[in-house]
């Protein structure tokens, strides 16, 4: 099964195949050959068979002889997407002819194949349509629903890795544990703070978050601890501090790695002590807040090349969490997608109702090295250009349009289809990012580096992608 199946659906291996053709010992060869292959197959010899049997079986794909009698298969293709218009058809032929291939096509086949058959060309051809098939329904599926959130996180998605994620929230939300959240950048770390506020005993209060890599030390250790009227130079007033601000409710701090180790060793003390002295004052005050943080570095590598403090970082890291990135999160791209092309339509009016089957393929196939922000920016662009009730290919950054997944390396003899080392061994680093969900430390072990050096890989891919 592709690695961009649809989940949820038939697996294509366990899918219902009808073949039809007049040449029964050709038959019997197709039916054996697939049910090696665990399709369930039924046979038929003539049109009006097939047509009996697409009545009275759920059958997912037709393959199907042109000739056949007096009723050709283009008839019996006819039929079926008159009748089972969600059914793809692919045709068979000794006749190779230009004017067959167009017949067939008209007649709804998804794809036309000649005979003598080559069972390797057929096998993909047969799993693609069924793909397909699988994708559309799906895309269908969207159009209705947005799609299912965890209880009250508001985190949108129904992969393996948001529900594990989502189960955690629910875990821990209620407690007072300090939360570290570590994810690449645009994976939804903030969603997750606001998630663990908005289920926690403290949903009454206030969510406070601070973005440390926005402010230079002396001003976020303002900001953090607070000042008396005259404290500094610019200190025309005084300033509680958002340490004392978020009592009673949830302070996120954000680029928590960015944080210099002076302010870090301050807020260490500050943490223990629950306890903070204002900038100028000579008197400590107490805070209740609960302390979320969150980065996208690996802060065991800061730490042992001296960047992070080692006790600050065994504070902040109670409990972590990983929010895992788009590429991991399965069909979770269609729903997104979806979600941000209804919120878009309600804003400004335009009235498109989703995406074509070719551009729910595409998002698939593709990395996202931006992850849900990268997505969100894309359906923008998208809304924007898109003329039809559809988005379709066009309407797609070319980088998307034109984009190779890693699987076409090996897809054949075409240099055009080839790539360089360097990117090989980028697609490959992510490949085991998505598998081990984000886990930077497992999958340096997996790829045999030590985290510093896949540290500085994941740095200039991301360089790159900013470009």
């Amino acid at each position: 099964m592709s690695p961009h199946a649809v989940p949820g659906t038939t697996p294509v291996t366990h899918a219902s195949l009808l073949v039809v053709d007049d040449d029964r010992d050709a038959c019997e060869l197709l039916e054996l050959h697939f049910r090696r292959e665990d399709f369930t197959v039924h046979t038929a010899h003539d049109v009006a068979s097939a047509r009996a049997v697409l009545e009275a079986h759920e059958i997912d794909l037709l393959l199907s002889d042109v000739q056949l009698g007096q009723e050709s298969g283009l008839d019996l293709c006819t039929w079926l997407t008159e009748n089972r218009p969600a059914t793809p058809a692919v045709m068979l032929t000794a006749f190779g002819s230009m004017e067959t291939a167009v017949g067939a096509i008209r007649a709804g086949a998804h794809d036309f194949i000649t005979k003598p058959v080559d069972l390797q060309i057929l096998d993909y051809t047969v799993k693609r349509a069924l793909e397909h098939t699988q994708l559309r329904k799906e895309v269908r599926r969207l159009r209705q629903a947005t799609g299912p959130t965890t209880q009250d996180t508001g985190i949108l998605g129904e992969s393996d890795a948001i529900r594990r994620l989502t189960q955690l929230i629910e875990r821990v939300a209620d407690g007072d544990a300090t939360v570290l959240i570590n994810g690449e950048s645009g994976t939804g770390k903030e969603l997750v703070a606001r998630a663990l506020h908005r289920l926690s005993r403290r949903k009454d209060g206030p969510f406070v978050a601070l973005n440390c890599a926005a402010l230079p030390p002396g001003v976020l250790e303002s900001e953090l601890f607070g000042h008396e009227r005259g404290a500094f130079t610019d200190a025309r007033r005084a300033h509680e501090g958002l340490l004392r601000e978020a009592s009673g409710g949830t302070l996120f701090l954000d680029e928590i790695g960015e944080m210099s180790q002076d302010v870090q060793v301050k807020l260490l003390r500050a943490l223990q002590e629950r306890r903070v002295r204002p900038l100028g004052s000579a008197q400590e005050v107490s805070f209740d807040a609960r302390i979320v943080c969150a980065t996208n570095r690996d802060l065991e590598t800061e730490v042992e090349e001296g960047r992070f403090r080692e006790d600050f970082y065994y504070r902040i890291n109670v409990v972590t969490m990983r929010t895992p990135p788009l590429r991991a999160r399965d069909n979770d791209v269609l729903l997104l997608a979806q979600h941000f092309i209804r919120s878009i339509a309600e804003r400004t009016g335009k009235p498109v109702k989703g995406l074509s089957t070719a551009v729910a393929q595409r998002l698939l196939e593709y990395d996202w090295p931006g992850n849900v922000r990268q997505l969100q920016n894309v359906m923008e662009r998208a809304m924007a250009l898109a003329r039809f009730d559809q988005i379709t290919v066009e309407d797609l950054p070319e980088r998307i349009q034109n984009y190779r997944s890693s699987d076409l390396v090996v897809a054949g003899n075409n240099p055009e289809m080839l790539i360089t080392l360097d990117e090989l061994e980028q697609r490959y680093i992510e490949r085991v990012l998505a598998t081990v969900a984000g886990n930077k430390t497992q999958a340096a072990k997996i790829l045999g580096l030590d985290r510093r050096t896949l540290y500085r890989k994941l740095e200039r891919r991301e360089a790159r992608s900013s470009r």
